[in-house]
């Protein structure tokens, strides 16, 4: 039989992919009473290969550590390095070598972490199955399964590969890591209706890393390896294409303008020269120097230092960043696209309402308190295989069994009462839950032999109709019916899964028929509405990321009536598409749409990638969240992917550039303002360095065109360039976040990072330093005029540092303080600039001569004139800025 292509990612799955569960043994040609052959299992073994996942061939590590020097900024300093070395200056290319390598080696390692996802999904493959082979039952490595190997399964077992259902027994099959659904599905040989319905709906077939949390079964391998759903996950894990983070995009840019910069200033200090007559030994020298001074070395150690330290906060945050650039690239995250199950909510079923014959209410504290409420409680607890958390709720993690039974436990308030009803009236009897029936039922035994309590529970319409009385004894005439159905859609409504419950006490034992025979004439106790609940902090999360301007969009596994309910909880805004509505339109009808959509259900893994895409596509910076294995290549073809650490998948992990180890979605966005915060840093320090850099050009030109002569020498240009590449660089990188950082909308993912207005300010701001230290240059007396212009200059860095934390407001307000770092870092400077000004032994290496009190207090106010000019700008702009609403105030 020829293969055919999945529908789920193009690969081509196993021989009996489009067969029937009753066709698929012969189909596979194989007895599903004896099972393979040994030596059939060999030969298919041979001829499809072990059931392991395939990587991808890797990158060789020397390829990898060389991709760090791409980088059109590196490649810049390298340039500045080998200039500085020609013209015998060997400490710029020492200190350039060192920040080089030292971001090589760590990107170099930060890489070869994130490539560990297939490695980890591969390591998730079950170590042993249980198979028939030749008419014996064997445990093989799950390594060695093929296609026609019938495998055993039980409670608690992990499939070990696709499969196709022969027998099933009160089979359930907890698919959440795959398909996002939060509820065990029922399975049956029975054929599925549609063979092409999502995963979640193909209740004949088992698939790989899915759990059995019920029953018992038989199957028949169909898929294994690469050809199994989870290997459809693990080549879309390995073909996703990697793209640079806007951070990564802005430096590149900017490396290009500073390369720009660079060049007219060497171009005009040669022309300059050669106007003037000067020899080409000297502008060659001249003209290096300037080109060094005009390149930040210091800014990829800044940005370095800044996301680390970035990443340090986050983590106290219960935030691990595993890649240092998906810090900055979370702040400028426009949509969220989370999964439901686990990152919205709790991945816990919890009964949440009741109705008993009243109202639908929340479910009771203390059952004890409402007599109604205790027998439905009782019904309940009794019919269920579940056992209760001894050390605290019912319910609580210790708790075992199938997790709606587990949920119905809470509805006892304690572990306490879960016990004594059941002590007082032990089980003689059950009819276990089936799929086909949808109810299961228990026989118990009054105290005192005083009888035998019947107990039913399930699916409203099955118990209903063996119900005869309400649980108000009434007959159920027209009216209470109608009244029961009215509940049950208030609460389907909702999201809820609605179990019934219903009761009849015997006189005696079961009778000889069997408890089957005696399930009529019951009384009704009332239902329970149950649901995964939101998380109480996503609310504010999400109403916060709304105030900020990022959308936030649920795409899951679980129904859409479901999903839908969480999100108008949680208050996600927007209409609902199904991945069947998402298979029937273009990748264009789905660009138009998704502006309007909220909630995206019952998609399959592929559909959350075509998401992801078609949002980049649009210009969005997207984060995807989540915590299973159909996350994962989604979470790798997003802007960042951010993995649950405590209920996620191993391979979830990896393929994510963030972990949340509080599983906290709330996490995301204190996550998102450390990014905004980061980034504006790294702005603030862009700004600090290139005013400087255009200053110090613009000093020297100045000086030439007006006949002076140069007011720094070189050694002087390596000293400022230290103030501004040291403490104080590194302390604003560090500032604290302003007021309102979530308050505006995140900044557009292709805006430069430095436009024309911000460039503008920065020469306006370079043109004051070099009109201040010209004017000193000129205007001073001789002995100390090269040094007081040297002192100002120094000086007009101190100012500018405080200056340039906001570009907009005040910087003289309350916020001013809130950086000691920066303070101390300036007195430093200050402290170094005295010393290399006043002491003799400093006073020989800088070629400066000591001021007395006079001339320091003009050099210190021509310096402070930069911020009271700035000061007085930023007043008069924040005015403007203030009543136009198209401007935001930052």
């Amino acid at each position: 039989m020829s293969p055919t292509a999945s529908p789920l990612s193009g690969t081509t799955p196993g021989p009996a992919a489009s067969s029937g569960p009753a066709d698929a043994p012969a189909a596979l040609g194989v007895d599903a009473g004896l099972g393979l052959d040994p030596d059939e299992a060999q030969r298919r073994l041979h001829a499809y290969g072990p059931n392991r996942l395939v990587a991808a061939p890797p990158r060789p590590g020397y390829l990898r550590f060389l991709d760090q020097f791409r980088s059109f900024l590196v490649l810049i300093l390298i340039g500045a390095a080998v200039l500085a070395a020609a013209v015998g200056d060997l400490k710029d290319p020492i200190v350039i070598g060192i920040v080089v390598l030292a971001n090589a080696f760590l990107g170099f390692f930060q890489e070869r972490r994130a490539e560990k996802s297939l490695d980890a999904l591969r390591s998730m493959l079950a170590d042993t199955a249980k198979v028939r082979r030749g008419a014996t039952v064997l445990e093989v490595p799950a390594d060695e399964l093929v296609p026609g190997d019938v495998v055993l399964l039980e409670a608690g077992d992990r499939v070990p590969a696709d499969a196709a259902l022969l027998v099933a027994h009160d089979l359930e099959v907890d698919e959440s890591a795959l398909t996002g659904e939060s509820q065990p599905v029922a399975k049956s040989p029975e054929p599925a209706t549609d063979p092409d319905a999502p995963l979640g709906d193909r209740t004949d077939r088992l698939f790989m890393q899915t759990v059995v949390t019920r029953g018992r079964a038989e199957a028949v391998v169909t898929e294994t390896g690469m050809q199994t759903q989870v290997g459809a996950l693990a080549a879309l894990l390995r073909d996703a294409p990697k793209s640079k983070t806007p951070l990564q995009v802005q430096l590149h840019h900017l490396g290009h303008r500073l390369a720009a910069v660079a060049g007219v200033a060497v171009l005009a200090v040669v022309a300059l020269g050669l106007a003037q007559g000067n020899a080409w030994d000297d502008l060659l020298l001249d003209a290096v120097a300037l080109a060094v001074a005009a390149i930040p070395e210091g800014l990829p150690a800044v940005v370095t230092v800044t996301l680390a330290v970035g990443a340090h906060r986050m983590a106290k945050r219960n935030a691990i960043v595993k890649q240092l650039a998906s810090v900055e690239t979370l702040g400028s995250t426009t949509v969220i696209c989370s999964d439901k199950t686990g990152t919205l909510t709790m991945n816990k079923m919890t009964a949440t309402d009741e109705w008993t014959g009243r109202a639908v209410r929340p479910v009771l504290p203390d059952p004890a308190a409402d007599p109604a409420s205790e027998r439905l409680a009782r019904a309940m607890v009794l019919a269920s295989d579940a056992q209760p958390d001894a050390a605290g709720s019912p319910a609580g993690p210790g708790a075992i069994g199938d997790p709606t039974e587990v949920a119905l436990l809470g509805l006892a308030g304690s572990s306490a009462a879960v016990l004594a009803w059941r002590d007082a009236a032990p089980r003689a009897a059950e009819v276990p839950f089936d799929s086909a029936t949808k109810f299961m039922a228990t026989a118990h035994t009054l105290p005192g032999g005083d009888g035998t309590l019947v107990v039913m529970k399930g699916a409203m319409d099955a118990v209903l109709a063996r119900c005869t009385t309400g649980p108000d004894g009434e007959p159920l005439d027209d009216t209470a019916l109608e009244a029961i159905r009215h509940a049950h859609d208030a609460l389907a409504g909702t999201g809820r899964r609605v179990l019934a419950a219903a009761v009849r006490t015997l006189p005696g034992p079961v009778g000889a028929g069997g408890l089957g025979d005696e399930l009529h004439d019951l009384e009704l106790t009332g239902l329970v509405g149950l649901v995964d609940p939101p998380r109480p902090e996503a609310r504010d999360a999400i109403a916060l990321c709304k105030r900020a301007g990022i959308r936030v969009k649920m795409i899951t596994g679980d129904h859409a009536v479901t999903a839908a309910a969480i999100a108008a909880d949680l208050g996600i805004e927007g209409g609902v598409l199904t991945g069947a509505d998402l298979d029937r339109m273009t990748e264009a009808e789905v660009s138009e749409r998704i502006d309007e959509i909220g909630v995206f259900a019952r998609v399959a893994p592929e559909h959350k990638v075509l998401l992801v895409r078609v949002l980049r596509d649009r210009g969005e910076v997207v984060a995807m969240t989540g915590d299973g294995v159909n996350d994962a290549p989604a979470l790798k073809h997003a802007d960042i992917g951010v993995a649950m650490g405590q209920g996620g998948t191993e391979v979830t992990k990896e393929a994510a550039s963030l972990v949340l180890t509080d599983d906290n979605f709330a996490t995301i966005v204190a996550a998102v303002k450390d990014g905004r915060t980061i980034y504006d840093n790294i702005v603030k320090f862009v700004r600090f360095q290139l005013s400087t850099n255009i200053g110090a050009i613009l000093s020297i030109l100045g000086a030439s065109l007006a006949g002076l002569a140069a007011p720094f020498t070189a050694i002087q240009i390596l000293w400022v360039n230290l103030i501004m590449d040291g403490p104080p660089a590194i302390a604003l990188g560090v500032d604290p976040p302003s007021p309102g950082t979530m308050d505006r909308a995140p900044r557009a993912p292709g805006a430069a990072i430095l436009p024309r207005r911000r460039l503008s300010v920065l020469v306006w701001t370079g043109a004051l330093m070099a009109a201040g230290t010209i004017s000193v240059l000129a205007l001073a007396p001789d002995p100390v005029a090269p040094t007081m212009a040297f002192t100002v200059f120094v000086l007009f860095q101190v100012f500018n540092a405080v200056n340039v934390r906001t570009e907009h407001g005040p910087s003289l307000g309350r916020h001013a303080l809130v950086n000691p770092r920066l303070w101390i870092a300036l007195g430093a400077v200050v402290v170094l600039q005295v010393l290399a000004v006043q002491w003799s032994v400093l006073q020989g290496i800088f070629d400066t001569t000591a001021l007395d009190p006079a001339e320091w207090l003009v050099v210190v106010l021509v310096a402070a004139g930069l911020l009271l000019i700035e000061e007085t700008r930023k007043r008069l702009v924040y005015r403007t800025r203030a009543t136009d609403p198209k401007e935001t105030v930052r």
